[in-house]
């Protein structure tokens, strides 16, 4: 039996308690009674939040909030970029959408290899070459389309009016401008407006990306897949060494999805399925912890620490070698998370050592995704909720800047396995089942997750962070579920990650105790504290006992929810 809470509506934005005897001081988002928006700007939030206020629904403030991230949140957000989303409508009714990039028709499987056949550094990370055909204003479209209620005028119009405004720059943001400038102007024939000594509280006004909005709101969807947009696009794209095409661009379609779905005790999880690997291996992980008493070890005990990684190493394994896009590969989603099959991975785990992870490979199966992502979640008056992850891949994605049209083009392309055992930018290694080939989509970790609670919607959640996208959200929902935790301490709480290779545990820098660390390593265990100093920025939106629901905004990042 798990922990449950009881929290009073409450109208302040946080509030803290101190329990009696000293013990841990509780930490409490943002609640509001009928609906909410968490989003990585406070802008994009509100812009979602005034549509849900307007009688629109998940689905419109999905649209509005996806379009103002790209205006607010460069690092990030997108039009130039792609996704996905799973959503769970009020009468239960599930279901995801897929608007993930594609390599262009002219991408080939050893396009980064040179002729020694090995990688050729940042071809697939920086510059025309690493960007995939984006995907987001097909998704956009495609949901207002299917489940959205406003016109489409209501949703884009506030988007355009905050690209003419301008948006304050943040601290945070402030320092990711002065990090990324030198390869903005690496990546970029021409100075671009990012190239400027933008400072805190300056306000940077997007007219370019505007207009580009204006004519999508004319013009709607195939305005940036067959029109004006895409011949500019197309253009600057091969301008700059790029392969991508008019032809590419017109043929791009988002697709629905069925979600990835699984219990753990008396919670229904429902996540992304391939081509994101973040359903298939959230399931794996949680589905290998089941039979261990998490609630008994303790949040981030030794116990706890140990046998998520394992389950995390075993996972990860699975995922280098059968995942890819289900419309190119044969990926055996069913089997790889069957009990039978979950319990013998786990069968040679022990308390007393760590299991070396080259002594882990994948499963035996009979065969018939960053650091810079965003994610947001929203609940709306009706009870529809929605999970939405999406990104440029890298931060600034590709660093390449159409000034024209106003926004930044995606890196997407290094997603793929360049070269099948060699290790992608999040240190990932890929398979043959996700070798580049032409219009197929590349494997990600992006892991937009919605949970039940006997029958009943409990949570909706989801990160960024790469490869550290599925632990994070693995982590945040024990955290509520296994020991009792607020939304927002579930967010807020230390994380730690394993991915098989490298064979190291990484944690968030002196958030662990020196004791703890000890125990680890003394137990065979490799301890990373340099290399992420944030593991993930979640956005997560829980559902109470009284049907209020409580924001957790990642003190990470400049998230904020907004609600009413």
């Amino acid at each position: 039996m798990k922990h449950s809470f009881t929290i009073a509506l409450m109208l302040c934005l946080f509030f803290s308690c101190k329990k009696a005897n000293n013990k841990t001081e509780v930490t409490r988002g943002l609640i509001t009674k009928n609906a909410m928006v968490v989003s990585a700007r406070a802008e994009a939030s509100k812009i979602g939040n005034d549509i849900l206020k307007q009688g629109g629904n998940a689905f419109d403030a999905m649209c509005a909030t996806q379009l103002a991230l790209a205006v607010a949140y460069p690092y990030a957000g997108n039009l130039g970029g792609g996704g996905f989303m799973v959503y769970r409508k009020a009468n239960g009714e599930i279901g995801s959408i897929d608007f993930r990039e594609k390599a262009p028709m002219a991408a080939t499987k050893d396009m980064y290899l040179d002729e020694n056949g090995d990688v050729i550094p940042e071809k697939s990370t920086l510059g025309a070459m690493a960007v995939g055909v984006p995907g987001s204003v097909a998704g956009v479209f495609e949901v207002h389309e299917k489940l959205g209620s406003l016109p489409i005028e209501a949703i884009i119009t506030p988007v355009i009016e905050l690209a003419k405004k301008g948006v304050v720059v943040t601290k945070k943001q402030e320092a990711k401008f002065k990090k990324y400038q030198p390869l903005f102007l690496k990546a970029n024939k021409d100075s671009i407006l990012f190239d400027l000594p933008w400072k805190a509280k300056d306000t940077i006004k997007y007219p370019k990306l505007a207009n580009t909005l204006q004519r999508i709101l004319k013009y709607g969807k195939d305005e940036f897949y067959k029109g004006e947009t895409a011949k500019i696009l197309a253009k600057f794209i091969q301008d700059n060494g790029g392969i991508i095409t008019e032809e590419d661009l017109a043929n791009y379609e988002a697709k629905w999805r069925t979600p990835t779905t699984f219990n753990y005790d008396d919670l229904k999880v429902i996540s992304m399925a391939p081509p994101s690997s973040g359903g298939v291996c959230l399931a794996q992980i949680m589905k290998m912890l089941e039979p261990f008493n998490l609630e008994n070890h303790g949040q981030n005990s030794l116990k706890t620490i140990q046998v998520i990684t394992e389950a995390e190493r075993r996972a990860y394994a699975d995922r280098s070698y059968y995942l890819g896009d289900p419309d190119f590969a044969n990926v055996p989603v069913e089997t790889l998370i069957k009990e039978d099959y979950l319990n013998g991975r786990m069968a040679d785990f022990s308390f007393e050592k760590a299991t070396l992870s080259s002594h882990v490979s994948h499963g035996n199966i009979q065969v018939v995704e960053s650091d810079e992502t965003t994610h947001y979640s929203i609940v709306d008056q009706f009870g529809n909720a929605i999970a939405v992850t999406t990104t440029l891949n890298g931060a600034y994605g590709s660093k390449l800047y159409c000034s024209e049209l106003g926004f930044f083009l995606n890196n997407e392309m290094d997603d793929f396995s360049s070269k099948p055992g060699t290790p992608n930018m999040f240190g990932l290694i890929g398979a043959e089942a996700n070798k580049i080939e032409p219009q197929k989509r590349m494997l990600s970790s992006m892991t937009p997750t919605i949970v039940e609670k006997n029958g009943k919607l409990y949570m909706t959640l989801g990160t960024p962070g790469g490869s550290t996208i599925i632990t994070s959200v693995l982590q945040t929902i024990l955290n509520v579920h296994e020991f009792g935790m607020t939304m927002q301490d579930a967010v807020n709480a230390p994380r730690f990650h394993h991915q098989w290779l490298p064979d190291e545990i990484r944690m968030e820098p002196n958030k662990f105790n020196s004791k703890l660390v000890s125990e680890l390593e003394n137990l065979g265990y490799s301890i990373n504290e340099e290399d992420s100093p944030i593991i993930g920025i979640v956005d997560g939106i829980l559902v109470l006992d009284d049907n209020s629901y409580e924001g957790g905004a990642d003190y990470r990042g400049d998230d904020t929810a907004v609600g009413f």
